[in-house]
């Protein structure tokens, strides 16, 4: 299995856990919530799917489309639903709890991070951990390859590598805090009260600014 399409069928196994769905939702899931995917196609997708039945990974179950049909003679057409089985399940658990280099990897992590919100706490801190330490030792990579090229390079050459460091930097400094978040023990969610300052502050612009009149004198 090749390292792309070991990602798509992670991401695949993690939407159907929570729901099932047919083709073109999975697809669209796949483009909205993880963006490293836009470049799948249905010639990716399906193959895949069609692998992880055989597996026994997903079972297939045929749908009538609640959608009215396109003309008064044509019939409801049946859609492929996709569930995920009991040992699919276990799969994705056990794909999971991998926390290996692989994990680390620009893709690889993109996906892993999707499903963060399923995943045990030791499990994403050495993921966490893992991507910082890739990323530091291809920025210190970086630095010294642009100190021994610099004066072969021409300006916009030049500004291109530092353009590629600073975004590395600017990621290295995104997962410090992360890091410091789940060693912290804190939600990345804003507190409650945060929540309520920003409702009574949209209810405030609502009202052309002025505070909700809350009873009468």
């Amino acid at each position: 299995m090749s390292k792309r399409s070991g990602i798509l069928e992670f991401a695949v196994l993690g939407l159907l856990r929570e729901s099932p769905m047919h083709g073109y939702e999975l697809r669209k899931r796949l483009n909205t919530s993880l963006g490293v995917f836009r470049a799948f196609s249905y010639g990716s997708l399906y193959p895949c799917l069609k692998t992880l039945v055989i597996q026994g990974w997903l079972i297939e179950e045929s749908v009538v489309d609640s959608d009215p049909p396109a003309t008064p003679l044509a019939g409801r057409r049946a859609k492929i639903v996709y569930r995920l089985t009991a040992a699919g399940k276990e799969h994705f658990e056990e794909l999971l709890a991998h926390s290996g280099p692989d994990a680390w990897e620009d893709e690889h992590f993109a996906a892993r991070f999707a499903f963060f919100g399923q995943t045990s706490k030791d499990v994403r801190m050495r993921v966490l951990e893992g991507r910082r330490s890739r990323l530091e030792e291809r920025l210190e990579k970086m630095r010294a390859s642009l100190v021994r090229t610099r004066e072969r390079l021409d300006d916009y050459t030049l500004e291109l590598q530092r353009h590629g460091m600073e975004s590395v930097e600017r990621e290295v400094r995104w997962l410090n805090e992360l890091i410091e978040t789940e060693r912290a023990g804190r939600s990345t969610t804003r507190p409650e009260s945060e929540h309520a300052e920003q409702d009574t502050h949209d209810n405030n612009q609502e009202n052309g600014g002025r505070p909700e009149n809350r009873g009468t004198a």
